[in-house]
């Protein structure tokens, strides 16, 4: 009889976290009496949004091209991203003596663009409903010699990923379920990975805002599926199909995708604000908001949720967040 070897391994994420120790942060784990007490259950809240520039990315990131040869990161390194990563790849490549050529929706934050910028990267713009960025990337890194790195379709990136679940429940001991943000599936597979490596039990849910639920009809359909690029305010989401990598663990790994509207995405950052006095992009709120909306049945008695991300000026945040429903 002949076995299929998974794609990831739980060895793959204790991998990564060993080589981006002491250069990612270890990032905080959150309790909140309030929100157990709404939600009915122990709520571990893994703040992502206090990470290397903002956000998980750094992990996947740095640890992908901490692993270029000398070559290769002389040469540089390219990316394509809605923000979070080009931020990540733009600082990983000034830590690490290399340059980064990251290609950005035309409509990005701007703050997001002008951290990229500002950790050194070169910024080529493009149109996300009219051009395919992955092929303007791909262009660029043949014409100029670069090592690509794509946001979640590379085992290096999975498994960086990863070592946010495997700190959480290092800290936390074994959890009954973990909440994470789907949008390509990179992070949500590298979690998946780790806690059912430690605790198959665990239940590992994905959630997505309903424009963009690409990853659930996939695997409903047991295939990836194509959706049309997602109009949402959750912008490191807007995703039009699972990578080739992440779908093929979520698919083995996940225990179900639940979907979020954008006004409970901005109901999820106004009570991170107000109440657990922390700030959450809109894509760093979709775990909570799940939580808050009761999307989980039966509800798990201890959960932990990934807060992806903290990336939002504070313009937009007002203008997300300023007038309650």
């Amino acid at each position: 009889m002949t076995t299929t070897a998974p794609p990831l391994t739980l060895d793959d994420v204790r991998a990564a976290a060993a080589r981006i120790e002491g250069v990612a942060h270890r990032t905080p784990v959150l309790r909140s009496r309030t929100l157990d007490a709404l939600v009915g259950a122990e709520v571990h809240l893994k703040c992502e949004n206090q990470q290397r520039v903002g956000a998980f990315k750094f992990r996947g990131a740095y640890h992908a091209a901490s692993r270029l040869t000398p070559a290769q990161l002389a040469r540089g390194i390219a990316a394509y991203s809605s923000g979070n990563h080009a931020q990540a790849v733009a600082l990983a490549a000034r830590e690490l003596g290399s340059t980064a050529v990251i290609v950005m929706p035309e409509d990005a934050p701007p703050a997001k663009r002008a951290a990229a910028a500002g950790y050194g990267a070169e910024i080529v713009k493009y149109d996300r409903y009219r051009e395919d960025r992955a092929a303007i990337a791909e262009a660029l890194a043949a014409e100029r010699g670069l090592a690509l790195i794509p946001p979640y379709d590379h085992p290096h990136v999975v498994a960086g990923q990863g070592t946010a679940a495997l700190e959480l429940v290092e800290e936390t001991g074994p959890l009954d379920a973990l909440i994470a943000p789907v949008g390509g599936g990179g992070l949500i597979a590298g979690c998946a990975t780790a806690v059912k490596g430690l605790h198959p039990a665990t239940r590992v849910v994905g959630v997505e805002p309903e424009a963009g639920d690409d990853t659930r009809r996939s695997l409903e359909a047991g295939r990836r599926i194509t959706v049309p690029v997602p109009r949402t305010i959750a912008d490191g989401q807007a995703v039009a199909t699972p990578g080739e990598l992440t779908f093929a663990v979520n698919r083995r790994l996940l225990d179900g995708v639940v979907l979020v509207s954008d006004d409970e995405i901005r109901d999820a950052m106004r009570f991170a604000f107000e109440r657990l006095k922390t700030v959450l992009e809109p894509s760093g709120a979709t775990g909570l908001a799940v939580l808050l909306n009761g999307r989980i049945d039966p509800l798990p008695r201890r959960i932990g949720v990934v807060l992806s991300g903290g990336n939002v000026d504070a313009a937009r945040f007002a203008e997300l967040c300023g007038t309650p429903r």
